[in-house]
C-alpha cells in the first residue's frame, strides 16, 4: 500500500459549481487550486479540451464561506463574481471581460434572467447583505430587493417578473430560522413570505428557492417536517407541500451563497435531490407526486443542473476523488468530465468509513470510524470537524486518507448539533456548546477503544475553528483519553469572539452558549483559554495571520496561556492565509507538520 503524501493533497484541485449553457452546448465548472478559483469551459461533446476562461479576472473563493461564483448570462458569455468584488460579464471563449456590472461590496450568486437581459445576484458589505438587480448590458442603476439582515441565492420566476431568495436576521443563522422570500423585479409591491417567519412559535430554516422551467411551480428545501426536505408550491407559495416527507436531509447547512442539492427536469415534471443517508450520499430523481422514478447513483452530488437530457454534478464518495460528472437520463450512463485530486490515491488503500453509534450522556451519538486494513490495533486520530453546525459524511476525505494511509485509524465524531441527523439532533447543541460536544467526542474514544479498534495509549484529537475549540477541551478535561492535540484556528475566548468574528457568525454564540450579557460565567467557564493551565499533552496549533472568523489573537492568546501553565506548544502562523489553509506550500507544511509532532508525541507507524 502506497502512502498519500502531502504533496498529492496540497497539488489537488478542488471543482465544484458545474453548469451548462442555455442551449447545453457548453459546460463550465470551478476550479480551485494553490488559493486561487477560475471558471473552465468546455463543450458538452467533450470535442475540445476545457479552458481557463477567468485567467485575468479570478472568482471569488468557492469555499470558507464563499460560493455562488458565476453563472452563464448566454451561450457566449458568463457573469462572474470576481476576488476584487466586481461582478462581471466574461467572455466564454476566455476572451475576457466584456463590461463590469457591480464594482461596490463584494459579490456573488449571479442569476440571469432567461432572456439573459437582467442579473440578480447578493452583494455583502460590512453592514449588509442584499440581493440587487441590474441590466445585463450595464446600463441603468442597481436595484435593491432585499431589506433582511441577510439574502442569498436569487432565483428568477420564468417571465423575469419576480426573484425569489433565501433570507433571515441576525441573531439567527440561516440554518436555525429564516425565509424564502419573493419580490417583484422592478422593486414595486410588498415583498411576500412563503415560508419561514421570524416571528412563530416554531423555527424553519430554508434555502435554495428555485423557479420550475414551465413556470407554474416553485420549490425550495425546508426543514418544517425536521427534516430538510424538497418542498413544492404554485410560484406565488400556495398549496406548499413536500415533494417526499421522509426522514433525510436533503441539503446542507448554508455555510455560504450557491448551495444546489436539487434541480428541476427540463420539463418540470420531475426533480433531481440529494438524500444524506446517515452520512452516505444518493442521487435520486422523483416525480411531483413524490414517487422515485430513478435511483441515479450513491456517492454525494451538489451543484446539481439539468439541461436536456443531461444532468451535472459534483460527485464525491469515500473512495471516489472528487470529480465533476454527467449523466445521461435516458440511458443512466455516466460521463466523468474531470476529476480534481491528482491521480494516485486509489492505489494508497482508500476504506470506507463505518458509520458506527453509541450511547452518550444525552442519547444516542452518532459518528464513522476509517479503520486501516491489517493493523492490529492501530494509533487512533479523533478528528472534530468545525462549525459547530456541520457533519462528517462519506464524502472524500484527503485528510483521513492520509492519516489511514499510515495505519491510523481516523474517527470522526458528529456530536449533538451536528447536521444530517435532523432538526432536533441539530438543535441539540443550543445553549450546550463546550459541553455537550466534548462529552460526546470523550464517548466516543472510550468506545472506539472499548471496542478493542485501536490502540487507546495512542490517541490524539484535532480539529479546525469550532472543531479546534472542542480539541482544546478535550484536552484539558479529558487529557487522560489522549496524548497530544491539535488545533487549528480553534476558538480559545468565547467572549473575544463574540466581539471580533465576521458579521455572518456575530450572534452564533447566542444560540449555542446564550446571551452574553446573561451568561457571562457560560462564556469564561467554557473557553479553553480559562483551563489553559489544565491541558498537560503537547499541543500544535495552526493559524492564518488573516483570519477574519476565528482571528489571530485568539490563537495568541490560548498558546501564551498553555505556555504559562507549562504545557508543550508548537505554534505556526500561516502568513496570508484566512479560516484555512489554501496556499500549496503551507498545505504541504501543515500536513508534514502535523505528521511529525504526532510521530513524536503520540508514536510511529
Amino acid at each position: 500500500m502506497s502512502l498519500i503524501s502531502a504533496a498529492m493533497i496540497a497539488r489537488s484541485h478542488s471543482v465544484g459549481e458545474p453548469r451548462i449553457s442555455p442551449s447545453g452546448l457548453r459546460v463550465g465548472w470551478l476550479d480551485s487550486w494553490d488559493s486561487r478559483t477560475d471558471v473552465v469551459v468546455a463543450p458538452n461533446d467533450g470535442s475540445q479540451p476545457p479552458c481557463v476562461v477567468t485567467a485575468d479576472f479570478p472568482v471569488t473563493a468557492a469555499g470558507a464561506y464563499g460560493g455562488g461564483g458565476w453563472c452563464w448570462l448566454n451561450d457566449d458569455e458568463i457573469v462572474v463574481a470576481g476576488t476584487d468584488g466586481r461582478l462581471a460579464v466574461l467572455g466564454a471563449d476566455g476572451s475576457g471581460v466584456a463590461r463590469v456590472l457591480h464594482a461596490e461590496g463584494a459579490t456573488s450568486a449571479p442569476a440571469s434572467t432567461p432572456d439573459g437581459l437582467r442579473v440578480a445576484f447578493v452583494c455583502e458589505r460590512d453592514d449588509a447583505c442584499a440581493v440587487i438587480v441590474v441590466q445585463a448590458d450595464g446600463s441603468g442603476s442597481p436595484l435593491t430587493l432585499s431589506s433582511a439582515d441577510f439574502a442569498w441565492d436569487p432565483a428568477w420566476s420564468v417571465d423575469g417578473v419576480t426573484v425569489a431568495w433565501h433570507e433571515w436576521d441576525l441573531a439567527a443563522m440561516s440554518w436555525q430560522r429564516s425565509r424564502i422570500a419573493i419580490g417583484n423585479a422592478d422593486g414595486s409591491g410588498t415583498v411576500r413570505v412563503i415560508d419561514g417567519d421570524p416571528l412563530a412559535e416554531v423555527s424553519v430554516a430554508v434555502g435554495q428557492p428555485r423557479f420550475s422551467p414551465d413556470g407554474q411551480h416553485l420549490a425550495w428545501v425546508s426543514d418544517r417536517s425536521g427534516w430538510w426536505n424538497v418542498w413544492v408550491a404554485d410560484t406565488d407559495g400556495n398549496d406548499a407541500r413536500p415533494l417526499r416527507d421522509e426522514t433525510h436531509d436533503h441539503a446542507s447547512p448554508s455555510w455560504g451563497p450557491g448551495q444546489r442539492t436539487f434541480a428541476w427536469s427540463p420539463d418540470s415534471s420531475k426533480i433531481a435531490d440529494e438524500r444524506n443517508e446517515n452520512g452516505f450520499g444518493r442521487l435520486v430523481i422523483a416525480a411531483l407526486d413524490g414517487s422515485v422514478t430513478h435511483d441515479v447513483a450513491k456517492a454525494f452530488h451538489g451543484g446539481l443542473a439539468w439541461v436536456g437530457n443531461t444532468l451535472i454534478a459534483t460527485r464525491s464518495g469515500a473512495n471516489t476523488p472528487q470529480q465533476i460528472v454527467m449523466y445521461d437520463t435516458l440511458t443512466a450512463a455516466r460521463t466523468v468530465r474531470c476529476r480534481g485530486p491528482v491521480g494516485g490515491f486509489e492505489a494508497c488503500g482508500l476504506v470506507e468509513p463505518e458509520m458506527i453509534s453509541w450511547p452518550g450522556d444525552v442519547g444516542e451519538v452518532h459518528g464513522n470510524i476509517r479503520r486501516p486494513t491489517g493493523v492490529d490495533r492501530p494509533p487512533l486520530l479523533m478528528t472534530v470537524h468545525g462549525g459547530p453546525t456541520d457533519q462528517s459524511t462519506a464524502e472524500w476525505n484527503a485528510r483521513a486518507a492520509f492519516w489511514v494511509s499510515r495505519g491510523w485509524a481516523v474517527l470522526s465524531v458528529n456530536y449533538r448539533g451536528s447536521s444530517g441527523y435532523g432538526r432536533a439532533y441539530r438543535d441539540a447543541l443550543e445553549g450546550h456548546w463546550g459541553v455537550a460536544d466534548v462529552a460526546d467526542v470523550a464517548s466516543g474514544i472510550r468506545h472506539v477503544v472499548a471496542k478493542g479498534w485501536c490502540d487507546g495509549d495512542r490517541v490524539a484529537v484535532t480539529g479546525g475553528s469550532a472543531g479546534g475549540f472542542t480539541a482544546l477541551l478535550v484536552c484539558a478535561f479529558h487529557g487522560d483519553l489522549v496524548r497530544a492535540g491539535v488545533s487549528l484556528f480553534g476558538v480559545g475566548d468565547l467572549a473575544d469572539l463574540a466581539a471580533t468574528t465576521h458579521r455572518f457568525e456575530s450572534k452564533y454564540l447566542d444560540g449555542l452558549v446564550g446571551l452574553l450579557e446573561h451568561h457571562p460565567d457560560r462564556y469564561l467557564e467554557r473557553s479553553p483559554i480559562t483551563h489553559a493551565a489544565r491541558i498537560r499533552v503537547p499541543m500544535l496549533i495552526l493559524q492564518g495571520r488573516d483570519d477574519k472568523v476565528v482571528p489571530i489573537a485568539q490563537s495568541d492568546a490560548i498558546v501564551a496561556a498553555m505556555r504559562v501553565g507549562g504545557t508543550e506548544v508548537e505554534y505556526q502562523i500561516y502568513e496570508g492565509e484566512g479560516h484555512g489553509f489554501r496556499k500549496l506550500a503551507n498545505v504541504i507544511d501543515e500536513y508534514q507538520r502535523t505528521e511529525m509532532f504526532l510521530e513524536k508525541w503520540v508514536g510511529p507507524r
